[in-house]
């Protein structure tokens, strides 16, 4: 048996924010990020739709780029105090991913961070609050999905949450929130988003439920988010449908490698974070050509290029079509080749050496890894990150 897990309601197109002056309830915490909600007037409005509802408001602001646990504790210790029946969160991933742990903390007081670490292992939620997500970027659509990345930062490990529990009740994907976004972060949320699709369709849970998805959202991606970059808002509203398709997709095929490799990487060195969509679009092209060292993932990305209007005449050739079209996409979108490229280079060569072996094993023991279509022990995972770092010929 599987199990296919969606918000009950969805609402999208422009406009759609006005949605949530039709929650029922008494109160609302609103959960946001670092001030770009408020400095386009989001943050006022959602602020507003939810009094017009007759709900009491309180806001949470200042969630940072990469959501920490002191964060989500603090969050929760707002929400105890104030005992909200919606929790609201707008903005990135980041605010909407903390808010998803803020819930479980704000429920269960006496839960760990370790034992929401074990996947699919969270409390019943729904007990006190409900959750409405609106998202501003195009690219984690944690709007739909069931996980959230929390970042330890004195072990410096991001730490993927999942639980069909914390898939949102309602998600609202207006995409003027989304026109909103600076190039860089269109660039690397929407590679986050193409990764999403293509590790779902390999995934060995992919199914029929989550194939359509996966395609369409990669076609839609790969004519749309060029354009978006580039400043065709139009584009930019499509991708913000696409990057929501992906996210139905892997919240129930879940992921691979790609993903893992960015969770354990992205805080592991002093010189600095490594953005998650950026380590995702530099990760997906080594990590296809390993994994189609599988037949059945071969054949699969055989099919991603075919319906994208890449050519080949066999699995093999139609692999490293599709490994060409992610690197001419990933330069164009000003996106480096490897690590050791990343941000003119802040990511210490000695260091990611000697750091080398304990990310890998982590990387091989992240939730991810399981949904792979190739295993992958530490070994190969410590020549794949080399491969990674030195944009170096993945053959083994």
């Amino acid at each position: 048996m599987a199990r296919f897990t969606l918000p009950r309601d969805l609402y999208h197109g422009k406009g759609s924010l006005e949605e949530i002056k039709n929650l029922k309830g008494k109160k609302a915490i609103v959960v946001v990020g670092g001030g770009s909600m408020k400095r386009f007037g989001f943050l006022d409005r959602v602020e507003a739709y939810l009094k017009e509802a007759g709900l009491e408001v309180k806001l949470f602001e200042g969630v940072e780029p990469d959501p920490s646990v002191e964060t989500v504790m603090k969050g929760a210790q707002m929400m105890r105090e104030f005992e909200p029946d919606w929790i609201v969160a707008i903005g990135g991933g980041s605010p909407i991913d903390a808010a998803k742990a803020m819930w479980a903390f704000y429920e269960y007081p006496n839960t760990t961070f370790e034992d929401l670490c074990i996947p699919f292992n969270f409390p019943t939620l729904r007990t006190k609050a409900q959750f409405c997500a609106i998202p501003s970027t195009s690219g984690t659509a944690t709007e739909v999905t069931a996980f959230s990345v929390i970042t330890d930062y004195h072990k410096g490990i991001k730490y993927p949450l999942a639980d069909f529990n914390i898939t949102p009740d309602v998600a609202i994907v207006d995409p003027d929130l989304a026109e909103t976004m600076p190039k860089k972060l269109t660039a690397h949320t929407g590679m986050d988003a193409i990764t999403h699709a293509m590790e779902a369709y390999v995934s060995t849970l992919h199914c029929d439920y989550t194939d359509p998805l996966a395609l369409h959202a990669i076609k839609m991606i790969h004519n749309d988010l060029i354009d978006s970059y580039n400043g065709d808002m139009a584009a930019r509203d499509r991708m913000h449908n696409a990057q929501c398709l992906a996210g139905m997709a892997f919240s129930n095929a879940l992921l691979g490698i790609v993903h893992s490799m960015a969770h354990k990487t992205g805080a592991a060195y002093s010189g600095g974070h490594i953005v998650h969509g950026c380590a995702n679009a530099m990760y997906l092209p080594k990590v296809i050509k390993f994994n189609s060292k599988d037949a059945e993932a071969a054949k699969r990305y055989g099919e991603i290029a075919r319906f994208i209007g890449l050519e080949g005449s066999s699995d093999e050739e139609l692999v490293d079509a599709l490994i060409a079209e992610i690197r001419s996409m990933n330069k164009k979108l000003d996106i480096p080749t490897c690590i050791k490229e990343y941000e003119g280079g802040i990511i210490d060569e000695a260091e990611f050496n000697e750091k080398l072996a304990a990310v890998a094993e982590l990387a091989v023991g992240d939730a991810c890894t399981g949904s792979n279509p190739r295993a992958i022990t530490p070994a190969e995972m410590e020549k794949l990150l080399t491969c990674c770092y030195y944009d170096k010929e993945v053959d083994f």
